[in-house]
């Protein structure tokens, strides 16, 4: 029987640790925190985005095509169906939403009976889950990690798997320190970036929180009239500081990195300019009396036309009468591209995942085994994978937390 050490009891670490244990070996899982499964409990605003519906060449479709590669084999060996009937034979049933989320069925803490399930899971298989157990640094020089060092002690293994988590909302415990100790040690890391995260503004519109815009795309360009760098069609809610939902979420890791280059602007985009001159003109001939806010109250939130209408400097009973040429142009521009600002620096705490980690180069994707390393496993957020919104980072941490235990 070989004794493993997991460290991080998140998704990933509590299935490596499950799998390890089933396997016949001797499994100590370390928390850093009191409870395990703390991120898991505040996924998806306590309901828990457990993974994304579809067959797995769907979801690997949704990470960049080096990602997708690297997490291929363990998606096919740990499937999103083998998630749920995990969680089905503990009594936690799921359903899929439209967009193919995948979640407990709606009932008060639906996060919370998603980590218990886990959990025990976990001791059922005989792991050791030993919880506020902190680990402040790795007994290690390759080819071999002897174990790991905690505050009251040092801990030995025959295999040791990290699954500590990445640098976002370091308030449950994911402070990405551990990738810093790997990368002293050799192994190949990219810097912690945000992702999925809320963007403030240079200029928030703390009157706004709470509106929504909906049904158009959020546009990324270099500067107020430079070219455009990146898009994403999705809703976006203000917030008091920036804003967030979908589409924000989706462009921060683009958005934070045209921030750093040098010059970034936002937009959102409701309707093509061309299909709005074209109304805009059936409405001033069709009806003339008609005021200029009706039509804009069909486009924006009640609450940002007047503001709306003061940029396009309308009175708030302009008619389409009196609409001159000039002001319908200002009108559909505005419109077409409503401008939100340039943004500050989109926080790496806030993500919902952090871009960054060891390098996918550097793990064997069919064992999670850092190469040059004998008997050292790296899984979940502590990877360089990054997906998108939708469950799809949990499926990613469910896999490779897998394969890891069956390797070790």
């Amino acid at each position: 029987m070989a004794s493993v050490i997991v460290v991080g009891a998140g998704a990933a670490g509590m299935v490596a640790a499950w799998r390890a244990a089933r396997r016949g070996h001797a499994v100590t899982l370390l928390e850093a925190n009191g409870k395990p499964g703390v991120k898991l409990r505040i996924s998806g605003g306590g309901k828990c985005n457990i993974t994304h519906a579809g067959p797995m060449k769907a979801l690997l479709a949704a990470f960049s095509a080096e990602q997708a590669r690297f997490l291929r084999p363990a998606f096919h060996r740990f499937t999103n169906e083998d998630v749920l009937g995990l969680l089905a034979q503990r009594g936690v049933e799921t359903y899929a939403r439209e967009n193919g989320r995948v979640f407990p069925l709606d009932q008060p803490g639906s996060a919370v009976r998603v980590v218990a399930a886990f959990e025990d899971l976990v001791r059922e298989a005989g792991v050791e889950l030993r919880s506020g157990a902190r680990i402040t640094g790795l007994s290690a020089r390759a080819p071999r990690c002897s174990g790991v060092s905690l505050e009251e002690g040092r801990l030995e293994a025959d295999a040791v798997i990290l699954a500590t988590g990445g640098a976002s909302y370091p308030e449950t415990g994911t402070r990405g320190e551990v990738a810093g100790w790997l990368q002293a040690l050799g192994v190949p890391v990219a810097p912690w970036f945000p992702a999925l995260a809320p963007i403030p503004l240079v200029t928030p519109q703390p009157a706004w929180e709470g509106v929504a815009f909906r049904d158009g795309t959020l546009h990324l360009r270099a500067g107020r009239e430079g070219r455009r760098l990146a898009a994403f069609a999705g809703d976006i809610v203000f917030t008091k500081t920036g804003i967030s939902g979908p589409a924000a979420l989706e462009l921060s890791r683009e958005v934070e990195a045209a921030r750093r280059g040098g010059g970034a602007f936002l937009a959102y985009a409701f309707a093509a300019e061309a299909d709005l001159a074209a109304d805009l003109e059936a409405m001033r001939t069709g009806h003339p009396h008609l005021a200029v806010q009706s039509w804009l109250a069909r486009r924006l939130p009640d609450r940002v036309c007047g503001p709306a209408l003061q940029a396009a400097g309308l009175p708030p009973q302009q008619r389409f009468k009196d609409l001159t040429r000039e002001q319908a142009r200002t009108l559909r521009t505005l419109v077409a591209e409503f401008p939100l600002g340039a943004p500050q620096a989109v926080p790496l705490s806030r993500g919902e995942v952090a871009a960054g980690g060891v390098r996918t180069a550097a793990v064997d994707p069919r064992t999670m085994r850092v190469r040059g390393w004998d008997n050292l496993f790296v899984c979940g957020e502590l990877l360089d994978v990054d997906g998108p919104v939708g469950g799809y980072n949990l499926q990613a941490a469910f896999s490779t937390g897998f394969v890891a235990g069956d390797s070790a």
